[in-house]
């Protein structure tokens, strides 16, 4: 109820008091002890951890010296796969369920579980031990630490584990882990990258909803409400990976929320550059997703048509509601209202979270008034 409390103090003047406090206030807390509920459930395999790393001797002072974080680089031990890598710290050190890491994954809650009852046997049948890595050691472990630090964060930012819209600790965990990995691993600049790219998206969170609560999409925002501190402190970020020419995803997916966060509108946006930014990520990772987001860029640039082309050749995303809700965006603009009507439909019913269903089902509802 405390948590509640606060959180309403926080969001009510910019939001307005809700319909029904109490309720609200209610159903808030209730959330909030089922997350605690979720975080507790996974305890006994951290506190596993903690005590094996806790045998180090006093005399050695570890490299990396938030708890957290070194649990982290613990996990990601280079013997295992780095999706198991990923799987395993995101389910005993991220805080996330395995319903939760199988939405953030695009799996099947069945194949995480799987992953991490075949790793941890793994660790076992190997004896791979539960051991501090020294500083010459991170290196080969950092790729899968960011990949962790960046969905936790995406967790935090679309909440698909409760109905609130943004879980704000989550997000600023991932930016404190994020900043204590730019002060540990200075010379790499992906993990500026990600921190960048976090601090951009992290700027927009105020703009997100409207006043009842509702999604707001990226066009339609009020540019007014977003954090030109946090912006600011993104672009130097950003300037200084440039400056090494060592191009990697993350300060790729910066530089694309870059070119939005400096558009004063969503009409100068400069779609053009953020295409040509989307080719170099395509190049470095040939994933469906990416696919899907630069189709976006190439509607803006060569029209809808020649996306939907590209869309409609992808393949292993139709339970991703955000690849259907593309293809209905596309088949609007394209005068095929009925196929849009369809694809619509097929969001809806793949979409998690009840905010983005509601935003979905507003969009249908008004092309079926047409």
């Amino acid at each position: 109820m405390q948590e509640a409390f606060a959180i309403a103090t926080e969001q009510w003047p910019r939001t307005g008091i809700p319909p029904a406090p109490g309720g609200w206030i209610i159903t808030t807390a209730r959330h909030r002890a089922l997350d605690r509920l979720r975080r507790e459930s996974s305890r006994p395999d951290r506190e596993a951890a903690a005590i094996t790393l806790a045998a180090v001797s006093d005399e050695e002072e570890p490299e990396v010296r938030d708890d957290t974080l070194r649990l982290m680089f613990t996990c990601c031990h280079p013997a295992l796969a780095p999706e198991a890598q990923v799987v395993l710290t995101l389910r005993l050190l991220g805080g996330l369920s395995t319903a939760q890491i199988a939405r953030a994954l695009l799996l099947t809650q069945t194949t995480v579980a799987q992953r991490v009852s075949r790793v941890k046997a793994k660790i076992r049948d190997a004896g791979i031990p539960y051991r501090i890595p020294s500083l010459e050691e991170l290196p080969e472990r950092t790729r899968a630490v960011l990949a962790v630090v960046y969905l936790i964060f995406n967790e935090g930012y679309l909440s698909t584990g409760s109905e609130d819209l943004i879980r704000l600790d989550l997000c600023e965990e991932a930016i404190r882990l994020g900043t204590l990995l730019v002060e540990l691993l200075p010379e790499d600049p992906e993990v500026r990258g990600l921190l960048a790219l976090m601090l951009f998206t992290h700027a927009r969170r105020a703009a997100r909803a409207d006043s009842s609560g509702a999604l707001v999409d990226l066009p339609h925002q009020d540019r007014s409400l977003w954090d030109a501190q946090q912006i600011a402190a993104a672009q130097s970020l950003l300037r200084g990976c440039l400056r090494e020419d060592k191009p990697g995803p993350y300060q790729l997916q910066a530089a694309i929320n870059a070119v939005h966060c400096e558009a004063p509108d969503s009409a100068a946006t400069d779609w053009s550059q953020i295409l040509t930014l989307y080719d170099h990520l395509f190049a470095l990772q040939p994933v469906a997703v990416v696919a899907l987001n630069r189709a976006v860029a190439l509607a803006e640039v060569a029209g809808p048509h020649r996306a939907l082309e590209e869309v409609d050749a992808l393949v292993g995303l139709h339970r991703y509601h955000l690849y259907h809700a593309v293809r209905a965006h596309l088949l609007v603009r394209l005068h095929r209202e009925a196929d849009a009507a369809l694809a619509y439909r097929a969001a809806i019913d793949n979409a998690t979270h009840p905010k983005e269903r509601e935003h979905l089902q507003k969009h249908y509802a008004a092309l079926s008034r047409q």
